[in-house]
């Protein structure tokens, strides 16, 4: 089934419960979209968002920011501002890893290239850069697995790929002992995961989740062309990270998942960024997306693993329900 397929029949049997968009204080004349995954730590709630003013582009800094309420978050004032864009946030070998995409243009509103820059530390205001991804590569993500070894998502993007797989962006994986051992080449030769993307769709991951059953559960984007617009939707799979079997692959938002929010360019007016969940129980969970390219939301959804084993990491658990 093709993914404007899988968008029909996932829309038909839509019964969306709880979606609001999120009110960041302190960010008057900026928006803030495709916030990494939120997180706990020393006993608050935090996220890296996307700033950008919103008549610019490609001129993205990221920031902190502290949960204070109910779909509410300030921002932590005199956090380090880093010249990125999507951050993103693991829980590595007791370090906090956080990245994000460095565009570099040609001049202003051209793109020469891009790259994932990767900063780590077990402070969250003294985090130091370690290493870059390939040229023209987003979407790198990383999960400490079972055995402690490093899951290594990368998203390969090029013309070549068309031939061999019908689609230029797809998505590889690999395992690493450490940190030390992350780099482009690394990165680059990523096996690729065949059969996620049809003809012309692409795609990526945006957060992964070590599981209890040692599986690896994915959240992502399963993007496609339609006319003027370009649509991204929310898709989830459980990977098993020895033998790259792919389970329980399917759709779990759209645009009509998360309350309406205005789009930064007219091609984008169906355009969800997920940035990752909060688990709450095995029956539900919250889901945070980037809307529009412009500002983020959140929806509830079921728990997109359940039969697979549930998340571990304390830092994306909230038993309280709250958001």
């Amino acid at each position: 089934m093709n993914a404007k397929d899988r968008k029909e029949k996932f829309e038909q049997n839509l019964d969306v419960q709880e979606t609001s968009l999120l009110n960041f204080e302190g960010m008057e004349g900026w928006d803030v979209y495709n916030c990494s995954q939120p997180f706990f730590y020393k006993g608050k709630w935090y996220s890296y968002g996307r700033i950008e003013r919103r008549k610019e582009w490609m001129r993205s800094w990221v920031r902190l920011f502290e949960r204070t309420d109910q779909n509410r978050w300030s921002l932590v004032d005199d956090s380090m501002h880093y010249q990125l864009e999507d951050p993103y946030i693991s829980f590595v070998h007791d370090q906090i890893v956080m990245g994000g995409t460095h565009v570099q243009v040609v001049e202003e509103d051209v793109l020469k290239s891009y790259f994932g820059y990767f900063y780590y530390g077990q402070d969250l205001e003294d985090l130091k850069y370690f290493t870059t991804g390939p040229e023209n590569m987003k979407d790198i993500r990383l999960v400490e697995l079972a055995d402690r070894r490093i899951g290594v998502f990368s998203r390969p993007r090029n013309k070549k790929l068309i031939e061999q797989y019908g689609s230029e962006s797809l998505i590889g994986f690999t395992i690493i002992d450490s940190l030390a051992d992350l780099n482009a080449h690394v990165i680059e030769n990523a096996e690729i995961l065949p059969d996620l993307f049809g003809s012309l769709e692409w795609g990526g991951v945006n957060q992964a989740y070590l599981l209890d059953s040692g599986k690896i559960g994915v959240i992502g984007h399963l993007s496609y062309k339609e006319e003027d617009q370009s649509i991204y939707t929310v898709m989830s799979f459980v990977l098993e990270p020895e033998t790259l079997v792919i389970a329980n692959y399917k759709m779990i938002a759209t645009s009509k998942s998360f309350a309406k929010a205005p789009e930064k360019r007219p091609h984008l007016k169906e355009c969800c960024f997920p940035s990752g969940i909060i688990y709450h129980n095995e029956d539900y969970c919250t889901l945070y997306s980037g809307v529009g390219d412009t500002c983020e939301a959140v929806t509830k959804i079921e728990y997109p693993f359940k039969g697979y084993g549930k998340l571990i990491n304390p830092q994306f658990i909230d038993l309280r329900e709250t958001r």
